[in-house]
């Protein structure tokens, strides 16, 4: 698997990225926009049937190649991506140090 196989859908607001095996099963990793400077990485969903394939890493990879070349900042909220983000300093680049602000 490589990262052209993880497709990209976004609108103004959101998006997500989805790896669909040939079978019609997805993982994907969802995101919300913040202006044009910075994603939140809302969710990470592996199914199962992935489990041991390293999909939910390549995801979170795909998601930190863009924000490079968009010169995007991410705040990893899902669990999951942020533990990838903790495993991969050299990541540090696009990690946004913004704190979450609880209503």
């Amino acid at each position: 698997m490589s990262h052209a196989d993880i497709q990209l859908q976004e609108n103004e607001t959101k998006g997500r990225y989805i790896y669909r095996a040939d079978d019609g099963t997805e993982a994907y990793m969802t995101f919300s926009k913040v202006g044009e400077s910075m994603i939140i990485i809302d969710h990470t969903e592996v199914p199962d049937a992935f489990r041991g394939q390293k999909i939910g890493l390549k995801l979170v990879e795909r998601g930190v190649e863009d924000a490079r070349a968009a010169g995007r900042k991410i705040l990893p909220l899902c669990p999951f991506a942020a533990a990838q983000f903790r495993r991969h300093p050299e990541w540090g680049d696009v990690l946004s140090r913004a704190k979450r602000k609880d209503p």
